[in-house]
C-alpha cells in the first residue's frame, strides 16, 4: 500500500540472469521493445529492459495489476506517467540509473524526482560545473579543497537533476537557472529559482548514498510525508 503521506524508494541491481531479462522483455510494450533493440551495446540493452521491467513490476504491485498490462503516456518533454488505470493518475514515479544501479521513487498525489550517479574520477568537475551550474554554485565549488570538489560536484549535480525531473520540463529547464546547496555537510536544499522565487519553498530535497561509490538525491513536493526504502528482489520487497 502507498499512502498519501508516503514516499517509497526502491533500489534495483540491473545485472540480472538471461532468463529474467527475457521475461522482462516479454512484459514490455511494443514501443519499449523497439527502443531496447536500438541500443548498440548489449549491456545497455539489458539494463534498459531490466529497468523498465522492474518499473512495471513495482507499479503493478501498487495497482494490483500484471506488469504486462500497464500502459504509459508521456509528457511533452518525455516524462512518463501511467495511462488508463483506475487510480493511476494519482501514482507519481520517477526513475534513474547509473552503471548497473537503479532507483525508483513512487508517491501518491505529489510530484517526485530522483537521480543517481556513480562518482567518476575521470571528469574535470570544475570545468563541467562552469558549463552547467549557476554562478553561485561554481563559486562555492572553487572554494573547496581539491579532494572535496568531486564529491560536492556530484552532490550538486544529482540534487539539480532530481529537482529538474520533478518539473517534467526536460532540457527546457537549464541546470544553471536555479541554485541548490553545494556546501559539503550542509543539508541539501533548493535555494533559489530566480524566475519564480516562491517555488523553492515547495520542495524538499535530500541526498543519500545508495551504494558505495554512488551519490543520489530525492526531490519531493511538500514536507508532510515519511520515507520508506526497499531493495527489489524478484517481486519480493526487502526493507533496507
Amino acid at each position: 500500500m502507498l499512502g498519501d503521506d508516503e514516499v517509497h524508494i526502491w533500489r534495483v541491481l540491473l545485472d540480472q540472469t538471461p532468463s529474467r531479462i527475457q521475461s522482462f522483455f516479454h512484459n514490455l510494450a511494443v514501443d519499449e521493445q523497439a527502443r531496447a533493440e536500438r541500443f548498440h551495446f548489449e549491456r545497455d540493452r539489458e539494463h534498459f529492459i531490466v529497468a523498465r521491467g522492474v518499473l512495471r513490476d513495482i507499479l503493478g504491485g501498487y495497482l494490483n495489476r500484471g506488469p504486462e498490462c500497464l500502459t504509459f503516456c508521456y509528457g511533452s518533454h518525455g516524462k512518463p506517467a501511467l495511462a488508463g488505470e483506475p487510480d493511476g493518475d494519482e501514482i507519481r514515479f520517477n526513475v534513474s540509473h547509473s552503471h548497473g544501479v537503479a532507483l525508483y521513487a513512487v508517491t501518491r498525489g505529489r510530484e517526485v524526482g530522483i537521480d543517481i550517479e556513480r562518482i567518476r574520477s575521470d571528469l574535470a568537475v570544475v570545468e563541467i560545473a562552469e558549463r552547467f551550474f549557476s554562478g553561485q554554485e561554481v563559486a562555492i565549488l572553487r572554494t573547496l579543497p581539491t579532494e572535496e570538489q568531486r564529491q560536492a560536484f556530484f552532490r550538486c549535480w544529482t540534487s539539480k537533476e532530481a529537482y529538474s525531473k520533478t518539473r517534467g520540463e526536460g532540457l527546457s529547464l537549464s541546470l544553471h537557472q536555479f541554485d541548490v546547496s553545494a556546501v559539503p555537510r550542509e543539508p541539501a536544499a533548493v535555494l533559489g529559482i530566480p524566475r519564480d522565487p516562491s517555488e523553492a519553498s515547495r520542495w524538499f530535497l535530500q541526498e543519500f548514498t545508495p551504494a558505495p561509490g554512488y551519490v543520489a538525491a530525492l526531490a519531493v513536493e511538500g514536507y508532510d510525508w515519511r520515507l520508506g526504502c526497499w531493495q527489489w528482489r524478484e517481486s519480493k520487497p526487502s526493507s533496507t
